[in-house]
């Protein structure tokens, strides 16, 4: 039997989002050290700019359970330019690279998420948000980094599978 494209777009992203937030709701009582990012990565190279999709439900439902609060306003880009970035450097296959942008994305977190406090409290809101979270950033950087490279390689080549073949094509 085969499936609609549409079908399939729309169980991908129900699935998608349900894995991050499954994920990041059992990661969460690690501070900064999550499966999201390498997630978002793979899905973005797999399933392209379906991972809009897949980002604005994960991220509406972590207001729903978390609450909506000024951390929330951040998530509403943060996850995006993550999947911008990986869109540009999509065609690239190796885990340290992916590794590396992860890592990367994880030290620059914090900064990402200041932006808000601008507007809320000022350049020295921001500022100070910033700097008392380098220790966050950091303990995210590396967490991003060794998930990625570890788990890259396996996570990619089932979801590459999963939508090539799970789908009876």
């Amino acid at each position: 039997m085969k499936i609609s494209s549409k079908t399939k777009d729309i169980v991908i992203v129900g699935i998608m989002s349900a894995l991050l937030i499954t994920v990041q709701v059992a990661l969460s009582f690690l501070p900064n050290i999550e499966l999201v990012s390498l997630l978002i990565i793979i899905s973005t190279i797999v399933f392209g700019w379906k991972t809009l999709s897949i980002i604005y439900i994960f991220v509406f439902a972590e207001g729903l359970i978390f609450g909506f609060g000024s951390w929330w306003i951040c998530y509403l880009y943060v996850w995006t330019v993550l999947m911008l970035i990986t869109m540009i450097f999509r065609k690239n296959s190796s885990s340290f690279f992916w590794a590396v942008v992860a890592g990367t994305f994880g030290l620059g977190f914090g900064a990402l998420c200041s932006i808000p406090y601008i507007f809320i409290g000022g350049f020295s809101m921001a500022l100070a948000g910033f700097i008392n979270g380098i220790p966050f950033d950091v303990t995210h950087c590396i967490a991003n980094y060794i998930i990625t490279l570890v788990l890259f390689k396996p996570l990619y080549n089932l979801l590459d599978w999963i939508n090539r073949k799970g789908f009876g094509k």
